[in-house]
């Protein structure tokens, strides 16, 4: 099986290159993002800090994640509900941050990644793909830009959804997570040592999508 990991901190455009790289390779394509987030969106309607590890861990006997793939888009069900669009929110994506740096949910998940690598070629993207979760992936890629292009292209996507937002918010946003993410004692984003770095501050959309499809084809 060929396994192609994709590790980078929040705005990189991971998700989106990583959805049209599978579909493009003939690869499955894994968001364990949106794994972590189903976790976070159970807790918050919980009322669970997403913080508190014992709180979190507690309620992870009660969360079955499916994952399914519907005319080349991932959906994911959080105990039979489909909340591949819940999960987007932005206080979500804080939640998710808050429940990843749980080792338990580490552990929880970690098996089933795992599990879908095994069983076909697969595409994954996250912040520990290519050192905790596949190791031994065919390809690793550090996909990053600076924090200043992540925010203005998050801006310009919320913007164009009609969302009320300020881009020095976004930009605090990105800071808060990567500092957030970069310093959890629990696989913290780091990049793997034979990973190839890709940095897309000065690319466009297909700039970097031909030079990632480029790095993994030289690769494989």
């Amino acid at each position: 099986m060929i396994s192609v990991a994709i590790d980078g901190p929040s705005g990189a455009g991971k998700s989106t290159m990583a959805k049209r790289l599978a579909a493009e390779l003939g690869y499955t394509y894994v968001d364990t993002g949106a794994m972590y987030r189903a976790i976070g969106l159970y807790a918050v309607r919980h009322g669970v800090d997403p913080k508190d590890q014992p709180g979190v861990e507690a309620l992870l006997p009660e969360i079955h994640l499916d994952i399914t793939m519907e005319e080349g888009t991932q959906h994911i069900f959080l105990n039979g509900e489909d909340v591949s669009a819940a999960i987007r929110a932005e206080e979500i994506g804080m939640a998710a941050s808050g429940v990843a740096a749980n080792p338990a949910v580490r552990a929880f998940l970690l098996e089933t990644q795992r599990a879908l690598a095994r069983s076909r070629d697969v595409l994954m993207d996250g912040r520990d793909i290519g050192t905790v979760v596949l190791p031994d992936a065919t390809v690793k890629i550090f996909l990053t830009a600076s924090a200043g292009a992540r925010a203005d292209r998050r801006y310009r996507e919320l913007k164009e959804k009609g969302a009320a937002v300020e881009y020095a918010g976004v930009l605090a946003d990105i800071e808060r997570r990567d500092e957030q993410d970069s310093t959890r004692a629990a696989a913290p984003l780091r990049q793997a040592p034979d990973a190839v770095r890709i940095d897309t501050s000065d690319l466009d959309f297909e700039q970097s999508f031909r030079l990632l499809k480029q790095t993994i084809q030289q690769r494989i």
